[in-house]
């Protein structure tokens, strides 16, 4: 950060909006800054305004002390009712860490009572003004973003807290978590779903047992996968998010696509390799972790399993 934009945080902040919607991937990422604020503000009121699928892992972390959910309003009415929600909360200051048009107008419709705001949003009064944050990593953009705001440490992100209860999914004792799904408006950030199936075989086959890991809406890609290697335990749509996390603590290796849940197994410190086309920069936005790598190629239609395995050559255990 650069030394004219150095500023310290205002000490009389009692009431604080943070927002952060997005998804699992970007949530991920933003907890470092989520516990940066709750340091440096111990005895304010801190709310979130997120998404309802992140309320209660939100909830739970105790990093803020309510939590509201956005309804995305389409509506005049609708917006008039966020409005007066937002107003009721009396604010101080908004961190607004998702820095879009939709969460800058959050911030405009305010007028005249607008609080100070950590943003993008013209007339911030806490800008992040550097003119490089397009080309920042999402972490390091954040932590930019925070010191100019006044807040100067910003931890990395720490799922250590999240425990879901996996005894009932009778996990063996080595296993391998396959992650095939992704943005189904972006295929071509997917490695095919036989490619996935060939690799699950070749797990099953060292006596590492595949875990298929995904939602519903990915069950067109894990389907095939399951089909193809009937020694694998098929999770789809079956896991909630602390439990994922458990899974990618115990699981000796990790391998998806450019997708959320492989933010949180880089986080919760699985081993990961994480499968990039050029539909997506590492640079921008790769998971970080403990124990991370990356294989990117232009189209992932062209990655062989073969690869794969190379690029894993080291990383699993002897059975």
């Amino acid at each position: 950060m650069r030394p004219d934009h150095m500023v310290s945080l205002p000490q009389n902040l009692n009431r604080v909006l943070v927002i952060k919607l997005g998804a699992l991937g970007d949530f991920v990422q933003a907890m470092g800054p989520f516990q940066a604020i709750r340091a440096a503000l111990p005895q304010a009121q801190i709310t979130l305004l997120t998404t309802r699928p992140f309320v209660e892992l939100a909830t739970r972390s105790g990093w803020f002390d309510q939590v509201w959910t956005d309804q995305r309003p389409r509506s005049i009415p609708g917006y008039w009712a966020l409005r007066r929600q937002l107003l009721a909360g009396r604010f101080d200051m908004i961190f607004d860490l998702q820095t879009s048009d939709r969460s800058g107008n959050y911030w405009r419709m305010l007028w005249p009572h607008r609080p100070l705001i950590s943003g993008i949003v013209k007339g911030a009064s806490h800008p992040h003004a550097n003119p490089d944050r397009n080309h920042m990593h999402t972490l390091e953009r954040q932590r930019d973003q925070l010191a100019m705001a006044g807040i100067a440490t910003v931890p990395a992100p720490r799922v250590d807290w999240m425990q879901g209860d996996i005894q009932g999914l009778n996990m063996p004792d080595r296993f391998g978590l396959i992650v095939p799904g992704g943005s189904a408006h972006r295929p071509d950030k997917r490695w095919p779903a036989d490619r996935f199936a060939s690799l699950a075989q070749s797990w099953a086959q060292a006596g590492l047992t595949p875990v298929i890991i995904g939602t519903g809406a990915d069950s067109d890609w894990t389907h095939v996968v399951a089909q193809a290697c009937p020694q694998a335990i098929d999770l789809t749509g079956q896991t909630e998010l602390f439990q994922l996390a458990s899974l990618c603590r115990r699981a000796e290796i990790a391998v998806g696509n450019d997708t959320g849940p492989m933010h949180l197994a880089a986080v919760a410190g699985c081993p990961c390799l994480v499968l990039y086309s050029k539909a997506s920069d590492p640079a921008l936005c790769a998971q970080k972790g403990p124990s991370v790598r990356l294989l990117q190629v232009d189209d992932l239609g062209d990655l062989s399993v073969a690869s794969v395995m190379d690029r894993l050559s080291g990383t699993l255990a002897t059975p």
